[in-house]
């Protein structure tokens, strides 16, 4: 294997096993030693391709929560049909097919913006510029609905916007407390209750 090969591989490692920590055990709570540890790596590995654990901790927002976000919520709502249709699927079929596992520890981005989002300006910068691509997409998406007649055009985008992100990143995190998913039957009823009110 060529040197940058394995130069790229060390670093991907430490990027998976460091999500997987802070997913698990939250990103405070996660030192550089336990990432290590967890990787069979030396520190020197480790800071030959960070610097410290907060330019760590950006890179797993920028590469590992980011390209979740945009695979599960974001590149979906650019799909051609049905705005309301798509909004439905989007939102309610990803929230069924999360693993126990997903459930029972959140949405790692939530769990950053509640762990670290008033920490610091870089962190917060990273973390919006995820919500606002999120923000456009729906945006988009629901302003095409208003032309197509299929959404409401009585309706504000930006606010039907804001409340599904913040409405699903809740619900992800309250169901963190629970051991069912009642909670989560309770808020898809909502939710399909909500989308069969905005549709025109």
């Amino acid at each position: 294997m060529l040197q940058n090969e394995k130069s790229e591989l060390t670093k991907q490692i430490i990027l998976d096993k460091s999500f997987t920590l802070f997913y698990e055990n939250g990103f405070k709570t996660t030192s550089v030693d336990k990432i290590m540890k967890a990787t069979k790596l030396t520190k020197g590995a480790f800071y030959h391709h960070y610097k410290n654990k907060k330019e760590l901790g950006l890179a797993v927002i920028s590469l590992k929560v980011q390209q979740r976000v945009y695979k599960g919520m974001i590149t979906p709502l650019y799909q051609s049909g049905n705005a309301l249709q798509i909004l439905e699927t989007t939102f309610l079929d990803r929230l069924k097919s999360f693993p126990v596992y997903d459930k029972q520890h959140g949405c790692p981005m939530n769990n950053f913006i509640n762990e670290v989002g008033d920490l610091e300006v870089a962190y917060q910068l990273a973390l919006r510029r995820i919500i606002e691509d999120w923000k456009a997409a729906l945006i988009t998406l629901i302003d095409r609905g208003q032309k197509e007649n299929t959404i409401s055009k009585t309706l504000s985008s930006k606010a039907i916007a804001v409340y599904l992100i913040s409405a699903f990143e809740g619900i992800r995190g309250i169901r963190k407390l629970y051991d069912t998913d009642d909670i989560l039957d309770q808020y898809i009823d909502g939710l399909s209750l909500y989308l069969k009110q905005i549709k025109a």
